[in-house]
């Protein structure tokens, strides 16, 4: 089997550290998996796959986590 090559690349404007995400407290809305889940490390907010928690984490300023939690109460993501 081939040996997974996932490339970290440098995005420019991009300011945020490489967080260590070993001890992170997950925390998800629910039970099952396959669901996403969420981890507050070192003043970011990272999110994850629960069903797949070894794929890349997406992280966040609390500034944009603010702007997605908004837009989602407002239904900005509703795709119904």
């Amino acid at each position: 089997m081939a040996e997974s090559t996932i490339e970290q690349r440098t995005i420019a404007g991009w300011d945020k550290p490489d967080l260590d995400l070993s001890t992170a407290d997950w925390h998800s809305s629910s039970k099952g998996l396959g669901d996403v889940q969420i981890a507050f490390v070192e003043g970011f907010i990272a999110m994850r796959n629960g069903g797949s928690p070894q794929n890349p984490s997406l992280i966040f300023t609390p500034a944009e986590w603010g702007a997605f939690v908004l837009g989602a109460r407002e239904g900005e993501f509703d795709l119904t």
